[in-house]
């Protein structure tokens, strides 16, 4: 290939299933539950990758070959053409899904949706107290003949 160009083919491939705790090892995930988190998502994981510094590109149409309806995949460049690691403190793939795994639940976006749903619970919970009791209750529906 050209030197300008660069070969992704190459890099470290990570489907989402590898690090969700919702996962079970025949399913897909590839690290202890305790280490992993709950459903992560291709943008994430990829934020994750350049906060690490590390190169990656998104790969939105893949889907993961055990379950095709788990889409999208994120590759990432762990060394250099000459075998040189790009991060001295990511050594290998197992190492670089702990440290995806550690940021993703600290990510921007999941901490804003989980902040709104707080507030979504909490202001539910205010109204009902203040409201009567229901006025009808039992089984409805068509009887039958």
């Amino acid at each position: 290939m050209d030197s300008g160009t660069v070969n992704i083919k190459k890099w470290v491939v990570i489907y989402p299933v590898y690090i969700n705790s919702k996962k079970t090892v025949a399913e897909g995930r590839r690290i202890s539950v305790s280490k992993s988190c709950e459903n992560p998502n291709c943008i994430e994981i990829s934020d994750c990758c350049k906060h690490l510094k590390l190169p990656s590109a998104v790969e939105i149409d893949k889907a993961y070959p055990r379950d095709f309806m788990q889409v999208g995949r994120v590759r990432v460049q762990l060394k250099r053409e000459d075998g040189t690691l790009l991060n001295p403190s990511i050594t290998s793939r197992k190492h670089l899904l702990q440290k995806i795994a550690e940021l993703v639940p600290r990510h921007p976006e999941r901490v804003k949706k989980q902040e709104a749903q707080k507030a979504k619970k909490q202001e539910p919970q205010a109204t009902t107290s203040t409201s009567g009791t229901s006025s009808k209750s039992g089984k409805g529906g068509k009887k039958k003949r």
